[in-house]
Formats: C-alpha cells, sequence, structure tokens
C-alpha cells in the first residue's frame, strides 16, 4: 500500500514511529509537509503536487499541526478528491480543532462534559463565571492558532481575564474546575471502536492549564464507562483515531479534548505498547480507495 504521510518532518517522533510501523509491515511510504504541497482543482482530475512531483497514495495519515489546520485540511480534502483512503477526514479534523463545535456536538451526543460558558466581547462578566460555578475555573481563549488557556484562582482574577479577552473582542470558554481532591485526567487513544491504550495524564485542570504536570505518565486502568465515553466522543466527532482526555469526576467522566493528531510518545513509552503499528493494522483493514464518507464535501 503507498502511503503518504501529512507531517512537517520525518524526524518527528510520532511520524517517525509511524514510518517504521508501516515499512516493517512492508508498505511504500512518504513524509510530505503539506504546507509545500499545491493543489490542482479540477472535478477531472484533481491532483496534488509537492516539488515537482505528482502525489499518489492508497492511504493518508494526517499529522497536522493546529497552526496550519485550514491548508493542511484542505490538501486531506483534495486527496479524499482523488479516492484515496484518509486515516482521519478532513471534516472530522476540522470538526476536532473547532473547541466550540466539538463541545456542541459532544453535548448533543450526551457526552460528559465540565460546564462551560461561551461568549464574545460579554459584558455579564458575573453572570458568565456564576455559570460555571465562580472560581476557581479555567478561561480558554479561541482566536489564533494555539489558543490561550488560563486558569483563574479568584473572582477578581477571572474578572480580570474575561475584561482582558474582551477588550481584545475575542471569542472564549468558560469552563469549570473540576474540584474533586480525587480528579485524574487520563488519555485515551482510541482506533476504531476501541481504546487501545491509556495512561494518566496529570493530576489536576491547573497542570494542564499551565502546561506543569506533577507525575510522569503511566498506565492506569480505567472503567468501562470511562471507555465508552472515549469511543462516543471519538465516534460524534467523525474520527477513526483520537487521543481522549478524559477527567475523572464525582459525576463520571468528564471529555476535555479530542485530539486527532495525538503524540505517540508518552503513551507508547508509558503502557509499552506499538500504537503505531495498530494504527497501521487500522489502516490494513479499512483503506479502500474512494472509501471516504464526505468524499472531500464539506
Amino acid at each position: 500500500m503507498r502511503i503518504v504521510i501529512l507531517s512537517r518532518s520525518r524526524s518527528v517522533f510520532s511520524t517517525q514511529r509511524l514510518c517504521e510501523a508501516a515499512e516493517k509491515r512492508n508498505h511504500i511510504v512518504s513524509v510530505v509537509n503539506p504546507v509545500g504541497c499545491y493543489m490542482n482543482i479540477t472535478s477531472r482530475q484533481p491532483l496534488v503536487h509537492f516539488r515537482d512531483q505528482v502525489l499518489e497514495a492508497d492511504a493518508v495519515i494526517p499529522r497536522i499541526g493546529r497552526s496550519i489546520t485550514f491548508y493542511g485540511t484542505a490538501v486531506v480534502r483534495q486527496f479524499e478528491m482523488m479516492g484515496s483512503f484518509s486515516l482521519n477526514e478532513s471534516v472530522a479534523i476540522a470538526r476536532s480543532r473547532d473547541k466550540l463545535r466539538s463541545l456542541q456536538l459532544l453535548a448533543k451526543k450526551g457526552v460528559g462534559l465540565p460546564v462551560t460558558g461561551f461568549a464574545h466581547s460579554t459584558h455579564m462578566t458575573q453572570d458568565l463565571i456564576k455559570l460555571v460555578g465562580g472560581p476557581p475555573l479555567i478561561i480558554k481563549l479561541l482566536d489564533g492558532s494555539q489558543g490561550s488557556i488560563v486558569m483563574a484562582e479568584t473572582h477578581k482574577a477571572a474578572e480580570s481575564v474575561v475584561d482582558a479577552f474582551r477588550n481584545l473582542d475575542a471569542h472564549f470558554l468558560v469552563q469549570e474546575y473540576i474540584k474533586d481532591p480525587d480528579a485524574t485526567e487520563i488519555r485515551c487513544i482510541v482506533i476504531g471502536d476501541k481504546v487501545v491504550a491509556s495512561m494518566s495524564h496529570g493530576s489536576r485542570q491547573s497542570e494542564r492549564s499551565t502546561g506543569a504536570s506533577s507525575e510522569k505518565p503511566e498506565v492506569i486502568k480505567i472503567s468501562p464507562e470511562e471507555r465508552s465515553t472515549a469511543v462516543l466522543a471519538c465516534s460524534t466527532l467523525g474520527l477513526n483515531v483520537a487521543g481522549v482526555d478524559i477527567i475523572r469526576s464525582n459525576r463520571g467522566p468528564l471529555v476535555l479534548e479530542v485530539n486527532s493528531s495525538p503524540d505517540l510518545r508518552d503513551i507508547e513509552r508509558a503502557t509499552g505498547k506499538n500504537v503505531a503499528s495498530l494504527m497501521i493494522e487500522y489502516l490494513e483493514k479499512h483503506a479502500v480507495r474512494g472509501k471516504t464518507r464526505t468524499k472531500g464535501r464539506g
């Protein structure tokens, strides 16, 4: 099978592991930087060019950074129009990268979520803070390629951050902080309809918001409810493969994020599982030319 991995560099750990796994299973692998691609938009013979080559692929593995989501998903969509099977389809990737849209879809499906408020330059700061149960709380700026996550521990801090975002004329989420002292964040890797690996992923939301962590990732046993929640979150967004971050709470598992290009380094080292090979196996079982649900639409 001819596999194109869309990634900035072959030296990136996850990309390197996917290359190794695919080549070990006798597939022909090319790593292509999506921003270096250009496309021939035509109904007769859509093509993807890279340098002086026309790319052809039976399957595509998108490893698209958040900062290039728009262009990267356009390249994936072009491959879909050419009949290539994508491990994660363009529409599903875009859906997962839109924090608000993904939360709305998950909520509609009944997936457990932290209480979340959405606003744009609102003057109802007190009501917004009250909506999510008051401080401490998490505030997420949605604009920009990476966004910004801030933890506000007091009312005054929360008001200051909301006011700052309001002055930026920005869209932002205000989200409850899970106060359960036993709250543990879990990273689940979902492939198809199964959780193939899981590990602890920090112990508190505050660590998540600051980027710090007091724990090394380690294997963690998840409950049947946590397992089904991760699988449902992945399928709701239309993804075949995802990293689903869940936090345990006294009202059950709550989904924090669904990542369409999960990093493989920590999960493989913590669990000892060859997740990259499992992803290639999924392609082998499901990659049929033209078998794309969206056919490049959306």
